[in-house]
């Protein structure tokens, strides 16, 4: 076994990957993490999915790739230029609502609202508000974030952050917990 992705990319993947080289953007989540949020998202027919942090939409397009017809993902992002890579690859998916707006604004206006997976790939969710977010999983949802092994575009003191975080998430009572050092550093909670 090795960890090369052996499965299909989603149909918009290297087009939206072409144009996140363009833009700059460089906290693309890794190909790793988006087959295994594939198959996570297929684990849940006709679910409800949240996404913090859309960028370009790659790590969306894998999502995407694994929800049925009966599904529905909703993917916040407050970056205007990177949202519209995604809402030109992916806008016409009806199972998507690409939300452009600050996370902790929504999650405010949302909060009552459920989900069977949340994918927190940015601050809100992950480094702010972890509790709100974990409140709007259902029993058995998935609470995902990737990111937690040092990485190259870290800002200084961003280490600490991580593993306050890896320490907040193992105290809690609300979740079963997995952490894998493999490709980012990915964390998977089911929500209990």
């Amino acid at each position: 076994m090795t960890e090369e992705i052996n499965q299909n990319y989603p149909k918009a993947y290297q087009q939206i990957n072409a144009a996140t080289k363009a833009s700059g953007f460089d906290m693309a989540s890794d190909v790793l993490t988006c087959s295994l949020l594939k198959t996570l998202a297929a684990s849940k027919p006709s679910g409800r999915f949240l996404e913090f942090g859309t960028g370009t939409g790659l790590s969306t397009s894998w999502i995407l790739d694994g929800l049925d017809e009966d599904s529905t993902l909703t993917s916040i992002d407050n970056d205007p230029k990177f949202l519209g890579i995604a809402k030109d690859f992916l806008g016409n998916d009806n199972r998507l609502t690409l939300v452009d707006t600050d996370g902790a604004e929504w999650i405010e206006k949302n909060k009552d609202k459920k989900f069977n997976y949340i994918f927190a790939d940015t601050w809100h969710g992950k480094y702010l508000l972890l509790d709100e977010a974990i409140a709007m999983l259902n029993n058995g949802g998935f609470y995902i974030i990737d990111d937690m092994l040092p990485q190259q575009n870290w800002p200084d003191g961003h280490q600490e952050k991580a593993i306050k975080l890896i320490k907040d998430l193992e105290s809690r009572d609300d979740l079963h917990l997995t952490k894998q050092v493999w490709a980012t550093g990915i964390v998977i909670g089911v929500k209990k």
